[in-house]
């Protein structure tokens, strides 16, 4: 097996279980190759503040990937080391667009969630699981109405989601969001939702840009992942690992398939792998 200098790993349905939990058997072995001089880099969906406090306090930890690949994130220095944003216009004519369905959206600016206070109020309607619906009630900060909000201060949007109670709904959405919106990145970290991002902010480009930085070359990196959004991560990846829970999408961007979230799948991997 290769030498690993980097692990990359999603958060939600990967390193944590289904509840948001880190098992202790995960935590012991990111310890473990940590101080075999492996980086370790979460790399989520979430801004940063937004990782649970047992991922986002682990002493090891130097850089994060967020927002889907929209930034790195120095941690140790406190600074951005890079983004991909939606320009403020963008951002506005998706949410048009979301305005025209029967969804649910909000979006993630200077590393804070914001939701009109209309569409917060019909979080229990969306939200398939209690983890999603506490992320859309307690998470977001609700304002009048988002895109005025967007307008007034100006400024590039990270990430616009937008959460669907009818699948063909979401299947038609998707394909328009092709169609019309070019320089956008479509992908999902739930079943029923969408997460468009500016088209270079994706986890892939944002490894092989930290890799860069780093010295590492991309066949000694590792990434754990297990939907949508962290498919081009695996297929950067030198070993792209998918958990027993992943969707096909990140099972056919992966090299092997590992235990699922709820079986320490993290651990069961670089146990197997990585000899650690």
């Amino acid at each position: 097996m290769k030498e690993i200098k980097l692990i990359a790993l999603d958060m939600d349905g990967t390193l944590l279980t289904t509840d948001k939990r880190l098992t202790e058997e995960n935590r012991s072995a990111l310890q473990r190759a940590a101080e075999a001089g492996i980086e370790i880099v979460p790399a989520t969906g979430r801004y940063y503040d937004a990782i649970p406090e047992p991922v986002r306090t682990l002493p090891f930890l130097h850089y994060a990937i967020t927002i889907n690949g929209a930034q790195i994130y120095d941690i140790r220095n406190q600074r951005v080391l890079s983004r991909a944003e939606l320009p403020c216009e963008t951002a506005i004519r998706l949410m048009e667009y979301f305005d025209t369905l029967p969804v649910l959206y909000d979006c993630y600016q200077d590393n804070r969630g914001w939701i009109s206070e209309s569409l917060q109020a019909k979080a229990a309607q969306f939200a398939r699981t209690k983890p999603v619906l506490d992320m859309l009630e307690k998470i977001r900060i609700p304002v009048p109405e988002l895109k005025a909000h967007i307008r007034e201060q100006g400024r590039s949007v990270q990430k616009v989601m937008a959460f669907f109670r009818d699948e063909t709904v979401r299947q038609q959405a998707r394909d328009y969001l092709a169609k019309y919106f070019p320089e956008t990145a479509v992908s999902s970290s739930v079943e029923n939702n969408l997460e468009i991002n500016a088209s270079l902010a994706n986890k892939g480009n944002a490894l092989k840009l930290l890799a860069d930085l780093l010295g590492i070359p991309m066949a000694q990196t590792m990434a754990f992942g297990d939907d949508l959004n962290d498919a081009t991560m695996l297929r950067a990846a030198g070993i792209g690992v998918a958990m027993g829970n992943a969707t096909p999408a990140a099972l056919a961007a992966a090299d092997v398939q590992t235990a699922s979230c709820d079986e320490s799948g993290v651990a069961a991997a670089i146990r197997s792998l990585l000899g650690i």
